[in-house]
């Protein structure tokens, strides 16, 4: 450090950024020793994995593109302090950004997810007993009208999921439908939170054209938890899945089922209703394109929930030690 240069860290907690504490309760260093042999890989000399995760982390909790992000590290104090760079420390440009998502990949973002709410469950705060479970569309673009154009110049009928690979730059994006009036081209983002502390416990990326009830699968529970869903959970597929985990259903039933109680499923709307507000902090566009590249957007996102949940919550340090 220059003699002109100075460390921020009194500066930044006499204001209480809120930095401060997603820093105090998660802990970003503890998970770097994961990640080590990644070091030799990341770049020029100042830039290692802990400011690569720590930058990945306010890109997606400040919802910053590559530039943005550039621009925010180079001049916000807050920023600089928390990625660990002094005032005059240089900083990464955008194209560092892009080299390391592309290092550390979907599966070792996963790990990032799966490690917070492996520690929040042993610190108690994660109950495990009630979870909500619904799904929500994520879009690659709102129209197809050039696919279409290319399609029907080839000589196709129409465009849809069995051709749209052929003519989409994307080959893993599908059209997907809720009901009968709302459709869509890209992906579909299934979830299910705990309901004790409103963290997200598992969370899946599925092309849009898989239904809620078969990317359930991917989401359900295996502790004999009670999962509260909508209709689209008490078909098969769904209560197939819950039955070989253990899990017991409280989805809502369909009008025209035997055993249908609607004062019980009015009562069970009413237990799911403030859980919805889960996605509303959702990217509803896809920032990739690929289908592993979406399922990094949904960690992050899922990351970026339950820190700000933690920060609510204001338990102790979960991750120093992990």
């Amino acid at each position: 450090m220059a003699f002109y240069d100075y460390d921020l860290t009194a500066q930044i907690k006499a204001g209480k950024h809120e930095l401060c504490e997603i820093e105090r309760i998660v802990g970003f260093s503890s998970l770097v020793y994961r990640y080590k042999e990644l070091e030799s890989r990341i770049g020029r000399s100042g830039y290692g994995i802990e400011v690569g995760i720590k930058a990945l982390y306010l890109q997606f909790h400040y919802d910053l593109s590559d530039r943005e992000l550039e621009t925010r590290l180079r001049f916000d104090l807050g920023f600089r302090w928390f990625c660990g760079f002094t005032v005059f420390g240089e900083t990464p440009d955008h194209t560092f950004f892009c080299r390391f998502r592309k290092l550390l990949g979907t599966q070792r973002v996963g790990q990032l997810f799966k490690a917070i709410v492996k520690r929040s469950k042993k610190a108690g705060i994660l109950k495990s007993v009630f979870r909500f479970a619904d799904a929500t569309a994520v879009i690659i673009k709102q129209t197809t009208w050039e696919e279409q154009d290319k399609a029907l110049a080839e000589g196709e009928s129409a465009l849809n999921n069995s051709n749209i690979k052929k003519y989409s730059a994307d080959p893993d994006a599908r059209f997907g439908c809720k009901g009968k009036s709302k459709f869509w081209y890209g992906y579909k983002g299934h979830v299910s939170v705990d309901m004790g502390s409103g963290l997200i416990e598992r969370i899946a990326a599925t092309p849009a054209n898989v239904t809620d009830q078969e990317g359930f699968a991917r989401v359900c529970p295996r502790e004999g938890e009670m999962v509260f869903a909508d209709k689209a959970y008490c078909l098969a597929k769904a209560q197939t899945a819950m039955k070989v985990r253990g899990a017991t259903s409280a989805a809502i039933l369909k009008n025209n089922m035997k055993n249908k109680n609607k004062d019980l499923d009015r009562w069970r709307s009413g237990v799911r209703a403030p859980f919805e507000s889960v996605f509303s902090k959702f990217e509803r566009r896809a920032r990739y394109r690929g289908l592993a590249k979406v399922q990094l957007q949904l960690f992050m996102e899922a990351i970026v929930h339950n820190i700000k949940r933690l920060v609510q919550i204001n338990p102790p340090p979960l991750l120093a030690g992990a």
